[in-house]
């Protein structure tokens, strides 16, 4: 049915090829859910203007009936809202959750008044501090370097370097510095995560709506980026090369010992240290420094970060990495989109079912930057490359 077509139904005719439209996406392929969905549309619109219509009315009559006649003309004092004033606003917060539902932009951006012709939409005030706590609750992610660079981001380091000479007056000149430059590529990629949702919670107010999938996804999105630094560190070369910064290992049990000999690897650049692992591998390392009397901080004043990314020391084998120890600040995040999760909707592919697909999306790019700032702790024996 066009949408010419469609501006000609009434309410019930509405109703009824929207019913016809939910048994027919069970059975449709992509091109025809792309069709029933443009009708969908269309009748959302035309309904919408219907009610408008009716409202309307509504409000002139009973104003009739109460004695309305001209009315008085009054005086205001206008005021400009700023767009910090518009998104803690409920108006906006009930755009935005239309937004979400239905992909579309344009009642958000009428709302705004600056810069709001494109990019992405600016979320409400109430969405950006929650997603905010949650980046700075994340003990890995907040400590890792941010950037907002948008497509691949090369990061150049220094591989190797002659050092510098004294020179006598009258010697020869020194021979000029061989400095060989390495380089990280940054190529970002999508961290998804996804949900169905019943009409029910579709049908919550547009505040309590926002707050279930942003704690719900961003939860999720978030905690995975952290792993994800883990596995970059994990992943890298005990040396580096001309693509990638090299993390050297060290074999020590998990004792008293462990973080002391892990930052005798590191180099001058690692000031802010922190010793990751699992709760239980913390928890053998403090026992076992009660037991034996230990003088001083088994974990020789480095905060210790927990993970779920690394097992604890007693289920490793040997060559297991159960502990990395340095400074974070060696890893680098850039996140071309900001650092804002962004959602898609699909109220179609389910429907049958009366379930709604909301998958939640952070653009993303990770990668160790800073050599000589991080030292991974494995059992047993160090294997060779």
């Amino acid at each position: 049915m066009t949408r010419e077509e469609i501006n000609e139904l009434d309410i019930e005719a509405l109703e009824k090829r929207a019913s016809e439209i939910a048994t027919e996406t069970a059975d449709a392929d992509k091109e025809k859910l792309e069709e029933l969905n443009a009708e969908l549309d269309a009748i959302t619109e035309r309904r919408e203007a219907l009610n408008l219509e009716i409202e309307t009315r509504k409000k002139a009559a009973d104003a009739v009936a109460n004695g309305a006649g001209k009315p008085v003309e009054t005086r205001e004092e206008s005021h400009t809202m700023t767009n910090k004033e518009v998104r803690a606003s409920q108006e906006y917060i009930e755009a935005y959750a239309k937004y979400i539902k239905t992909g579309k932009a344009d009642e958000c951006r009428a709302l705004l008044t600056e810069n709001v012709e494109d990019g992405v939409v600016p979320v409400p005030d109430m969405v950006e501090n929650r997603v905010r706590q949650a980046w700075e609750n994340d003990t890995i992610f907040n400590r890792i370097v941010k950037t907002y660079v948008a497509g691949n981001l090369r990061v150049g380091f220094e591989l190797s370097a002659t050092g510098a000479v004294v020179h006598t007056e009258g010697a020869d000149a020194p021979e000029e510095e061989t400095l060989t430059l390495g380089v990280v590529t940054m190529v970002p990629a999508m961290i998804k995560k996804w949900i169905t949702v019943s009409d029910e919670v579709l049908a919550l107010g547009a505040a309590d709506f926002l707050a279930y999938i942003y704690d719900e996804l961003t939860y999720q999105i978030i905690r995975k980026a952290a792993d994800i630094v883990i596995e970059k560190i994990l992943a890298a070369p005990t040396t580096s090369n001309a693509t990638k910064i090299g993390v050297p290992e060290i074999a020590n049990d998990a004792d008293s010992t462990a973080v002391i000999n892990a930052t005798g690897q590191l180099g001058s650049g690692a000031r802010d240290l922190v010793a990751i692992m699992s709760r239980g591998t913390a928890a053998a390392i403090k026992a076992g420094a009660i037991a034996n009397n230990y003088p001083v901080d088994p974990f020789d004043g480095a905060e210790v970060l927990y993970t779920e990314a690394l097992d604890d020391y007693a289920e490793t084998e040997d060559g297991d990495t159960y502990m990395i120890v340095g400074d974070l600040s060696a890893v680098q995040a850039n996140l071309p989109e900001g650092d804002a999760i962004t959602f898609k909707f699909d109220d179609l592919s389910l429907a049958e079912r009366d379930l709604v697909k909301i998958v939640g999306r952070l653009y993303a790019a990770i990668e160790v930057v800073g050599p000589k700032m991080l030292v991974k702790v494995v059992k047993g024996a160090v294997e060779s490359e």
